[in-house]
């Protein structure tokens, strides 16, 4: 087969890596001119841009094998003590071999652990008490919950990695999760805008990214070396017990457990924030979701994932806040394994190829009116819960987010629970905005928030 040219902008179009947060829609721009698929070069690096369902699909789903890896860059390299991909602790960052290892077992230990299973609601539930009852304490004052939720989200990922959870006045957690935010708000996407090692050693926010990366890492290091001193191999408690078990190697599990972390807290939690705000802003859709969880469970019995079909307005408004949110638009880049054709085009071996989950999620001929709030859309003409394939949310292929199972259970549960218990509204006066700051993840700007417990 002949290798057909990827279409490239011409000069005056070429994107730099100074500006991220443009990059989503400035794609989309690319994309009405030069097609679907087309090439930018970045210094001395080129990648390949996907844009749209179809296309994305295509290079991740029905291909499956043409794009597993990661690229090696330089922002790659600083995360991960300058290891390629193939030797690289950890999941998110990792490639080949080893990633196909750490994902097995990572996926066969949480599940071991409950996610995806009943038994995991009880945990969930529990913290949820913890959550109301503080979010009870501010006693309808407009208070900002980033870290409140980011705390409760958290202590679900804790009590299968630690064992245990961390009390929302714990000034160290505290510090933790505040140097995941900013590590996460502070980065550019690892390997989605390839860069030279000379840009790393100008200033710069990605500095502000090392720096927060090192702390979070040492700091889990320390509840690993905490573990090892009572472990009991024949007894395993947690997570970090099974893989002090199976593998004991003290570097890997630390990033392993550092992509626990970010991938299972601040996303989920991000999600959540935007959720308050989205119902703050359409108090007509906040009130539908409580009258038919009134209809459902009333106002004292706890949800369960049972219930998710029983409440499918519920399930189609959490829907549409995880398509409008978008928090993770250009998701992460992938490296061609081997020479692959796509849309028409021959895309060589070892290429950067970067899919805009942007595209996908508001792609005009998979969604009607998709700059739109429409959680209808989610719903059949029978009012049953509808989903889209381009709900591309988690991504798609061999490495779609492994931590869906769970963030679909703290998404629902979380949702539903604190509208059974609480309305949400802007504090007088504030007309809320959907303004958001931009780094690995598109965060909703600080706000604050009135609960009115029902």
């Amino acid at each position: 087969m002949a290798t057909l040219p990827v279409k490239t902008p011409e000069k005056g179009h070429h994107l730099m890596t100074s500006a991220p947060n443009q990059s989503p829609h400035l794609f989309l721009q690319l994309a009405q001119k030069y097609g679907n698929v087309f090439s930018l070069r970045l210094g001395r690096s080129r990648i390949v841009v996907v844009n749209g369902y179809k296309m994305a699909k295509e290079a991740l789903v029905n291909q499956p094998d043409a794009v597993p890896s990661r690229p090696s860059d330089p922002i790659m390299g600083c995360l991960t003590s300058n290891l390629s991909p193939s030797t690289r602790p950890g999941v998110v960052l990792s490639s080949g071999y080893r990633w196909k290892q750490h994902r097995r077992f990572m996926l066969t230990t949480l599940r071991n652990f409950g996610v995806g299973k009943k038994s995991l609601e009880s945990t969930i539930i529990e913290e949820l008490g913890y959550f109301r009852q503080a979010i009870q304490e501010e006693q309808g004052r407009p208070f900002e919950p980033h870290f409140l939720i980011n705390n409760a989200i958290a202590n679900i990922i804790c009590s299968m990695v630690f064992g245990r959870r961390f009390e929302y006045s714990d000034q160290r957690f505290q510090e933790l999760l505040h140097l995941i935010f900013e590590a996460l708000l502070s980065g550019m996407p690892p390997g989605s805008l390839p860069c030279s090692k000379k840009l790393l050693v100008l200033p710069g926010r990605h500095h502000v990214m090392f720096s927060d990366y090192d702390k979070v890492v040492e700091f889990l290091r320390s509840e690993i070396e905490e573990h090892k001193k009572d472990w009991d191999p024949a007894a395993p408690r947690d997570f970090i017990d099974c893989y002090l078990e199976e593998i004991e190697m003290v570097t890997n599990l630390s990033y392993t457990l550092l992509d626990l972390f970010v991938a299972g807290t601040e996303t989920t939690s991000t999600t959540l924030r935007w959720a308050l705000l989205y119902l703050m802003k359409y108090q007509d859709v906040q009130e539908k979701v409580q009258k038919e969880i009134d209809a459902v469970l009333g106002r004292d019995q706890p949800p369960s994932m049972q219930d998710r079909t029983n409440l499918p307005y519920t399930d189609a408004v959490i829907h549409e806040i995880q398509r409008m949110a978008d928090i993770v638009p250009l998701n992460m880049a992938r490296k061609a394994d081997e020479e692959f054709s796509l849309g028409g085009c021959i895309i060589p071996k070892n290429t950067t190829v970067l899919v805009n989950l942007n595209s996908v999620l508001f792609d005009e001929e998979e969604w009607d009116d998709p700059f739109t709030f429409k959680p209808e859309r989610f719903l059949d003409a029978n009012g049953k819960f509808s989903k889209n394939d381009a709900f591309f949310v988690f991504s798609a292929g061999k490495r779609s987010c492994l931590g869906e199972p769970l963030a679909r259970m703290e998404l629902f549960l979380f949702f539903t629970s604190l509208l059974q218990r609480f309305t949400f509204q802007p504090p007088e006066g504030v007309e809320p905005t959907l303004d958001f700051q931009m780094g690995l993840t598109r965060v909703p700007v600080l706000y604050n928030i009135r609960a009115i417990p029902r």
